[in-house]
């Protein structure tokens, strides 16, 4: 809580869990560099990152996928999955950029992903992100990581959106995809930034989806965007 008492100038909480001691120490060191993030708590396994997350229900966990006890699939899922009634905001980092992991790990409702020499920049980004609800796929990798693992969905038609898509929703949605942030696509596109939110607003109702990494699958397995 800051000194005015204003809960929106709190800094947002982070749970750290990697399984490498050194790996841990450098991201609470680059988080906590940043004046608006403050990691509360570390774990070296995800059995141990749950029960954290449970107890301090941090704003925004930052799972490794390869751990003990618990991979970070599987913590992710525990946290963030849909049969999650209050599920929490969780980024994926990982040294593998094609990690066979990283597909399951966004089926079990993580709203982000990020290579771990993704820097301190982006690093804020992913974390602010899913603080306020949004998700981050770090864009550099967005095309190639979600055309590699589409295949990796359950087989049998994709399910179609509740109501046909606009011609500019289909814009957005392919957008999206591609890793594209709001701020990029309202100039892309010469439209509002608030235009920009309520499509994506709209293409989460009508695809059935909870976020943009998920609007971004969808965009994949549907075959509107090509790797």
């Amino acid at each position: 809580m800051s000194a005015t008492g204003d809960p929106a100038d709190a800094p947002i909480r982070v749970v750290v869990a990697d399984d490498q001691e050194i790996a841990r120490t450098g991201l609470r060191m680059i988080l906590d560099a940043q004046p608006d993030i403050e990691v509360v708590a570390e774990a070296g396994d995800g059995r141990r990152a749950v029960e954290l997350a449970r107890r301090l229900r941090p704003d925004v966990c930052l799972f490794d996928i390869r751990m003990p006890r618990c991979d970070g699939i599987e913590a992710t899922r525990l946290l963030a999955g849909p049969d999650v009634a209050d599920p929490m905001a969780v980024v994926v980092i990982t040294t593998f950029d094609l990690d066979e992991y990283v597909y399951a790990a966004l089926q079990a409702g993580a709203r982000g992903f990020l290579l771990k020499d993704a820097g301190p920049d982006l690093l804020g980004q992913a974390i602010r992100a899913a603080a306020r609800g949004d998700a981050l796929i770090a864009p550099s990798i967005t095309a190639r990581l979600l055309s590699a693992f589409a295949g990796a969905a359950p087989s049998g038609p994709r399910v179609q959106p509740i109501e046909p898509l606009t011609d500019r929703e289909e814009q957005i949605l392919v957008t999206v995809a591609r890793g594209r942030t709001n701020s990029e696509i309202a100039d892309e596109l010469h439209i509002s930034l608030s235009t920009v939110k309520s499509h994506v607003a709209s293409l989460m109702t009508k695809l059935g989806v909870r976020n943009r990494v998920e609007i971004a699958m969808w965009a994949y397995e549907t075959d509107r965007v090509k790797g």
